[in-house]
């Protein structure tokens, strides 16, 4: 039995490494955030201006919608590389029920976010049930999403032609915010409350610290294992909604890559790979980090080709910073 001494000492040395690898990582984040925009303001005077600002806010809210939902995943030590197909599949039922089958509006949002919850509840039960690693779960569901909003849709694009409300759910504006990025905040804090003040936030966390301890505690890992991955797919269904809203159609070849940008968010803002670490804060700040760095490249008139080459470069030296965190602690 250890001395009181020796056990206080412990306790705060292990608060101030957890303080360390998390607070500081987004505060590092943010500065890297706050350092971009300065320098793409001073280097082009269009960066800064108003009209700017809300295309930045409003390009970060789909890719953050997605990066919100995916983070869940990722702190379990998981991965999701359908949410960008699966946002697709969302966007063509919504058109289904709406366009197609002439029903209430309110109506294609819920078959929005229920078949986004439904992809994530099979990848979840494939990864947890059938133990199939998440990589090629999510891949495979990637692939079956793609497939079937090209089928269902016939392969073109469906209009929301007569339904003005539809558009208003992400390009109506409320002091000159668009309704898709006040979605977005919302999302992001109702996400952080989950994380942090849920029984599912806590089992989140324990899962991807050490799922068989978690197991061996008497935690149900394989329901709340499809839980975490249902939840991802309804913030996937959700990123549907905004995007087919935004673009007053539901285009069914548009989706892949976007689980790219949004993993890329999650890792930025401090989420690690290895799970049982990150933040909807840190996620957040990710994800304007990829849109200001994007929309800063395309001011500067970089071509689209360097620009996807230095964002995997952030994405390589962000795994790298979380590699060399875990091995100071």
């Amino acid at each position: 039995m250890q001395p009181k001494s020796a056990v206080t000492e412990m306790e705060i040395v292990e608060k101030a490494s957890v303080f360390h690898s998390d607070a500081t990582q987004k505060l590092l984040a943010f500065a890297s955030l706050i350092v971009m925009f300065i320098v793409f303001s001073l280097a082009s005077p269009n960066f800064a201006r108003f009209n700017n600002i809300v295309g930045i806010l409003l390009s970060t809210a789909v890719n953050g919608i997605l990066a919100v939902g995916v983070s869940f995943v990722i702190v379990t030590g998981g991965i999701d590389l359908s949410i960008g197909t699966v946002m697709t599949l969302s966007a063509v039922m919504a058109g289904v029920v709406i366009t197609f089958w002439q029903l209430p509006i309110f109506l294609g949002i819920l078959a929005g976010v229920a078949t986004g919850a439904l992809c994530g509840s099979i990848n979840g039960a494939a990864v947890a049930k059938m133990k199939i690693p998440p990589f090629i779960a999510t891949l495979g569901m990637m692939m079956i999403s793609k497939g079937l909003s090209l089928v269902i849709s016939g392969t073109k694009p469906i209009y929301f032609v007569d339904t003005p409300a539809f558009r208003r759910i992400a390009m109506g504006t409320i002091f000159g915010i668009p309704n898709a990025v006040l979605i977005f905040f919302c999302s992001a804090i109702v996400a952080s409350l989950i994380l942090t003040r849920t029984i599912l936030g806590r089992y989140t966390f324990a899962l991807g610290s050490n799922e068989e301890a978690a197991r061996l505690s008497g935690i149900n890992v394989d329901r709340w294992k499809i839980g975490v991955y249902t939840l991802g797919g309804m913030f996937s269904g959700l990123a549907g909604i905004i995007m087919a809203s935004r673009l007053n159609s539901a285009q069914p070849a548009l989706g892949q890559g976007y689980e790219l940008e949004a993993i890329a968010a999650v890792v930025i803002g401090g989420t690690s790979l290895s799970g049982g670490e990150g933040s909807i804060l840190g996620t957040v700040i990710g994800a304007f980090i990829m849109s200001v760095l994007t929309n800063g490249l395309r001011i500067l008139s970089i071509p689209q080709e360097w620009q996807t080459v230095v964002i995997g470069v952030i994405v390589i030296l962000a795994v790298y910073m979380d590699i060399l965190r875990r091995q100071r602690r």
